[in-house]
């Protein structure tokens, strides 16, 4: 029964798969003395060590972009921060807009694809609509003008709306996954 290696064998300028078989007396001789016409030129290097010169480079490419050490597990602080996020929309947004959709205007949800149709699908658009309000949205900002589109409840903090513009932005890009809450 014969077995063949995982290695190629080469026969002139092509590759094949060899048997695992012992060689006979006549090729061990053929290989070593360089009576084959198709035997290895003594300053090239084998077929097997140029396969795997050529398969090398991706291999070790593919290895370090999978590897640990270049995407690094989320951190604590980014962990804490959308739990933050997460806190800050279920008090301030979630009345309205629920796992990403809008329960007054169904067109201005906050999944992506609404997002980019209104021009709101960067944090610093995200920051501004909530801060100063648009539409049938409240501002929710300190200095939050003219009074009449902003909200009658607690305004939040500069920091706050940041981060609640960071987390409602991540959240559209991955389409509202649920986020669990340990509370505020």
């Amino acid at each position: 029964m014969a077995v063949f290696s995982m290695l190629p064998s080469c026969l002139g300028k092509t590759c094949s798969l060899k048997f695992l078989a012992k060689p006979t007396k006549l090729q061990r001789r053929n290989a070593y003395e360089g009576d084959n016409p198709f035997a290895q030129k003594e300053n090239k290097l084998p077929c097997e060590l140029k396969l795997l010169n050529s398969l090398a480079p991706p291999l070790m490419t593919a290895l370090i972009a999978l590897s640990p050490i270049v995407n690094p597990p989320v951190s604590v602080g980014q962990t804490i921060d959308v739990q933050k996020g997460a806190a800050l929309f279920n008090r301030a947004c979630i009345g309205c807009h629920y796992a990403g959709g809008n329960i007054i205007q169904p067109g201005a949800t906050l999944f992506l694809k609404d997002l980019q149709r209104n021009g709101v699908d960067t944090e610093e658009e995200i920051y501004r609509v909530t801060y100063f309000g648009k539409g049938r949205m409240p501002g929710f900002g300190q200095n939050c003008m003219p009074r009449g589109q902003c909200t009658f409840g607690p305004r939040l903090q500069d920091d706050e709306i940041k981060l609640l513009a960071e987390f409602v932005k991540s959240q559209a890009d991955q389409g509202w996954p649920k986020i669990e809450n340990s509370g505020d």
